[in-house]
């Protein structure tokens, strides 16, 4: 029984970093499946497909980011310059 309560303590102790993490939920559920299936390893392949799908995410929105961007620039390079 302590050994539950340690576990529950522990895990509600870090959700709030995790609610923060784009990707990790499709990430755990996926990699929980893929570890369950490759020997019952479910909770490792969940904590790795966590990590991965967090940062397919940030790389997505960096791509996302500098696609927005990169229009912005050339508005800005090929705007005509004032005469002197």
């Amino acid at each position: 029984m302590r050994k539950f309560l340690s576990v529950a303590i522990l895990s509600l102790a870090g959700l709030p970093a995790i609610a923060s993490a784009h990707g990790c939920i499709k990430g755990a559920a996926v990699g929980g499946v893929v570890g369950h299936v490759a020997g019952h390893h479910a909770v490792a392949g969940a904590a790795v497909g966590c990590v991965v799908g967090h940062h397919q995410a940030k790389e997505k929105a960096k791509q996302k980011q500098a696609a927005q961007a990169q229009p912005e620039a050339q508005a800005r390079s090929s705007a005509p310059t004032p005469p002197p």
